[in-house]
């Protein structure tokens, strides 16, 4: 299960200078709109000092992350869902993100072009949530014409419920209201999955500010965490520039440099952290001589679904899973020690699978 998020914003706020950051790619960046024009992906190992831990114990051939995948797209501008700059050409490469990272900026740069002329937040928020709201009511509005009729004379029930949730969707976005904010029944929200609505999807707010407001008031940044608090989203306070510095570093030196400049986690580790928290993931681990690995699952899933993670075959086969919490491994020293002191769980397939811990599934076909 790969996680994967869409960066969004206007053009010239930073979105390329942090993709490239946290990605380590080289894409351009220029001073000037619609620099980024093809989707740009880059994929990051997800930072988890459980990993380093479990990888000294072990000492596998091969250690690997869970992944964090991030897709780059150009900039939008006010009535790009009309076709104003690259029209609508970049939601397609969205539609599939688990999450959308809207990167706003929040700092003064008479060198920086703004395409608005002036740093304003909030006036830069409702350009792109707008776009993103005109851009769902269209796939709303057609599906309501082809299922209408349906719906009505058939009485089916299926048809019902969309017809239902797609109309509460409507009226919501005629509003401007992101659809994240909508209370639907269960029925209602698996009627709308296979649309991959923009505003349906968690928001999260990138306030980029300057090198120089790092650990200091930023009136921008007030204005923003302000916005987001009415729609339930979160901020996290980035420096692209710094976090382009962090990129170009090893592990140590990077702890240092955060060190001295009073951050406690980079960019990416709050943004990673943070979306996990919303859409409910976990990690368990596998490990071994040859491999340690990291697994990313939904919170709720049981033994037998996480193991189908792995392989299908994991999953039809299932018998148990032999479990071990890393808790438990990290105070006993070392998995013999775990299995002395009869820690080592069988679970059967109905186990929900906690945070941390590790597996070994054994399976049947």
């Amino acid at each position: 299960m790969s996680l994967k998020a869409g960066i969004v914003g206007l053009p010239n706020v930073g979105k390329s200078t942090l993709f490239n950051a946290i990605t380590k790619k080289d894409i351009l960046i220029a001073n000037y709109p619609f620099a980024t024009i093809d989707p740009n992906v880059g994929i990051v190992s997800v930072p988890d000092e459980r990993l380093e831990k479990l990888e000294e114990m072990y000492v596998p051939k091969e250690v690997k992350p869970a992944t964090f995948e991030f897709v780059d797209i150009a900039g939008i501008v006010k009535g790009a869902s009309e076709g104003e700059g690259l029209g609508n050409k970049f939601l397609s490469h969205i539609r599939e993100v688990d999450a959308i990272c809207e990167v706003v900026r929040c700092f003064e740069n008479k060198e920086i072009t703004h395409v608005e002329g002036s740093v304003d937040p909030l006036r830069d928020v409702e350009i792109i949530n707008l776009e993103l709201a005109l851009a769902d009511l269209e796939i709303v509005s057609n599906r309501i014409e082809k299922i209408k009729k349906k719906a009505q004379t058939t009485k089916d029930k299926e048809s019902l419920i969309e017809l239902s949730a797609l109309e509460k969707s409507k009226d919501a976005l005629e509003k401007n209201i992101p659809l994240r904010l909508i209370k639907y029944e269960e029925e209602e929200l698996f009627s709308l999955k296979s649309f991959n609505l923009l505003t349906l999807k968690p928001h999260i707010y990138l306030a980029n500010i300057s090198e120089d407001d790092i650990n200091k008031e930023n009136k921008y940044v007030e204005i923003l965490k302000e916005y987001a608090l009415k729609e339930n989203s979160k901020v996290i306070v980035v420096s692209a520039k710094i976090e382009s510095e962090l990129a170009e570093l090893e592990d140590s030196d990077k702890k240092e440099m955060l060190k001295e400049l009073g951050i406690e986690k980079s960019g990416l580790d709050k943004l990673v952290e943070i979306t996990y928290s919303i859409l409910g993931l976990k990690t368990y681990f596998t490990a071994g001589s040859q491999e340690v690995r990291a697994w990313t699952y939904k919170d709720g899933m049981n033994a037998k679904k996480c193991a189908g993670i792995i392989h299908t075959d994991f999953e039809k086969g299932f018998i148990k899973a032999e479990v071990i919490s890393y808790k438990d491994l990290i105070e006993a020293g070392d998995e013999q020690k775990v299995k002395e002191q009869g820690k080592l769980r069988l679970e059967g397939k109905d186990y929900l699978m906690q945070d941390g811990d590790i597996c070994h599934f054994r399976f049947n076909l």
